[in-house]
């Protein structure tokens, strides 16, 4: 499901996120509406997508969801006892999604975007990544739901449960990657193997947090709807402003050519 939402990014022209002082091609007349409808339906995903969180915070302040999440936990800690060896894998699929491994992943994201001269991009990246990371404290201390009962999890986390930070963070980051990185491919084969990769780390490190017992389920759905539409809202953030950046230098280059 993230995957096809994700996927109208990297197909609405953000290709390649051009340098801050390139010039894009002009493109055909008959191409000229197309970029305009995959910005449209990637701005739509967005809205679905926190239309999603907003109705899923709503069922679980409610506590209309407990039923189910209660299930699923159950289920969690039969599975864990029954096949051992899964919380070590876990575990180390959770670790995908830690504060430490994002962080690493967002520093090299963005000195590698400084080098190439896309310092527009690079600052967009970091800038959903914090503002992403402050959202998701604030909608923990708005929540204030309580972690799952420590017997019934594998580990001993602390502070609050809803959205997951892990589910959240990880789809901000390796989404965000993901679409920046297929924006560059020209095959379809290749943008669908960059995309089906960033969306099965997301999924399994909510997988992870889920089968382990420290989030509800609805916490890692949540934090899965959350991180995915605030990843796609800053780029088309970015999509926006360097096509804007482009359009000001072609305005330029014409004037000096008159």
């Amino acid at each position: 499901m993230i995957h096809g939402m994700l996927i109208a990014a990297a197909h609405a022209n953000m290709q390649p996120f051009a340098k801050d002082t390139e010039i894009a091609p002009i493109r055909s007349r008959g191409d000229q509406y197309r970029p305009l409808l995959m910005f449209l339906a990637a701005g739509l995903a967005a809205a679905l997508l926190t239309l999603a969180f907003v109705v899923i915070g709503g069922e679980v302040a409610e506590g209309d969801t407990r039923g189910f999440d209660t299930q699923l936990l159950h289920f969690a800690q039969t599975l864990r006892v029954a096949h051992p060896g899964i919380a070590g894998v876990m575990r180390d699929l959770s670790g995908l999604g830690s504060t430490t491994v994002l962080t690493l992943f967002t520093l090299l994201a963005v000195s590698y975007l400084v080098i190439v001269s896309q310092r527009v991009t690079a600052l967009l990246v970091a800038s959903s990544v914090i503002s992403g990371l402050i959202l998701v404290s604030a909608f923990k201390s708005l929540y204030g739901r309580l972690r799952p009962d420590g017997a019934l999890a594998d580990i001993l986390v602390p502070g609050m449960s809803f959205p997951s930070g892990h589910a959240s963070m990880s789809a901000i980051v390796f989404l965000t990657l993901g679409a920046l990185i297929a924006a560059t491919r020209d095959s379809v084969a290749e943008r669908a193997f960059v995309f089906a990769t960033a969306t099965l780390l997301t999924l399994l490190v909510g997988i992870s947090r889920i089968v382990l017992g420290v989030h509800w389920t609805t916490d890692v759905i949540g934090g899965w709807a959350f991180g995915a539409g605030w990843g796609l809202l800053w780029l088309l953030l970015a999509r926006y402003v360097v096509r804007r950046r482009l359009a000001d230098q072609r305005k330029v280059g014409a004037r000096h050519t008159t």
